[in-house]
């Protein structure tokens, strides 16, 4: 398997938005392996998309793991915004 870089993104589709007082909550898909991320604190502000909307994500190999996790996964629009990140 080939080195996942930094800069590297991913395209994903949203599949689900929870509406929180404070936050969204965003549920996206991995398209080729179909592998699912739920991003917790996503701005309103910054985010006008919903079930079906294409978004990206990128992942980086933690230097250290923290308890079972060890890549920190990045939401991102299509202009490159960082919109919320995950450890996974």
């Amino acid at each position: 398997m080939a080195e996942v870089n930094e800069s590297d993104r991913f395209e994903c589709v949203v599949i689900n938005v929870i509406d929180s007082l404070m936050w969204k909550g965003v549920v996206v898909e991995e398209i080729r392996s179909g592998g699912r991320v739920y991003f917790g604190k996503v701005r309103p502000e910054d985010f006008s998309y919903g079930p079906g909307d294409i978004l990206y994500i990128g992942a980086k190999r933690l230097p250290y793991g923290i308890e079972e996790m060890n890549i920190e996964v990045s939401l991102y629009d299509a202009d490159d915004r960082k919109l919320d990140w995950t450890f996974l």
